[in-house]
């Protein structure tokens, strides 16, 4: 069995401090998470909400969890009271539900813009132009229960370094744009989320300050 502490601490070594580490845990089972708990991991990101739900309640509540898969917006109400953050808007519509149920709950979720930036027709997300048009909106203006904190992105899955580093750049440049446009004296927009288990060193070069690791913590997929 992969060691999870000792991944999470040579990790840690790798990653420069002011950059969050999101490990993905994805198909992992409670006892693996809690592994990386007890070496100190506190911010674990899921794909499904099904597996989320089935796990968060068997593991300590001080966890901060972030969706980070494609959310449907029937399963919006199932996380809104607990999630920390949701890092996979991907849809203006996505964005009003989101708000519509944090306001019922009176919570004021944090979530991140998707941008699509990769060379794959299976990825979600917003253009640059759509997340402006969106961030633009009366409807948007009157929203009061969420807070935009960044962008999010995944590159192509593609051994071309150079590929992916112009898709990382392009999504730097974006979280730049929509700051100067939409955010400038706003502290909390602040994050862009870019870099997983193999591309996350190019990430932290072209500006992430949240990497997503899921591999390089528990090991490979168990499915």
């Amino acid at each position: 069995m992969d060691d999870i502490a000792s991944n999470i601490r040579n990790l840690r070594h790798r990653v420069p401090p002011d950059v969050k580490i999101v490990a993905v845990s994805k198909t992992k089972p409670v006892s693996a998470i809690m592994e990386a708990y007890n070496a100190g991991q506190r911010l674990f990101g899921e794909n499904r909400v099904q597996e989320l739900l089935q796990k968060k309640d068997q593991l300590p509540s001080d966890i901060s969890w972030h969706l980070i898969g494609h959310l449907q917006s029937n399963k919006v109400r199932s996380v809104v009271p607990f999630i920390s953050m949701i890092q996979s808007v991907d849809s203006r519509k996505l964005l009003r539900v989101i708000n519509d149920e944090a306001a019922r709950t009176g919570r004021i979720i944090d979530c991140l813009l998707q941008i699509y930036i990769a060379e794959e027709e299976t990825k979600y997300g917003f253009t640059a132009d759509e997340a402006a048009g969106t961030l633009d909106s009366e409807e948007f203006r009157s929203m009061r229960s969420v807070r935009i904190c960044g962008v999010m992105g995944m590159a192509t899955f593609t051994d071309d370094e150079v590929q992916v580093r112009k898709e990382f750049r392009f999504l730097a440049d974006s979280f730049k744009w929509l700051k100067d446009r939409f955010f400038t004296d706003d502290e909390s927009f602040r994050e862009i989320s870019m870099g997983m288990s193999g591309d996350y060193t190019t990430a932290i070069g072209e500006g992430s300050t949240m990497v997503r690791i899921g591999s390089l913590i528990f090991g490979s997929r168990s499915r």
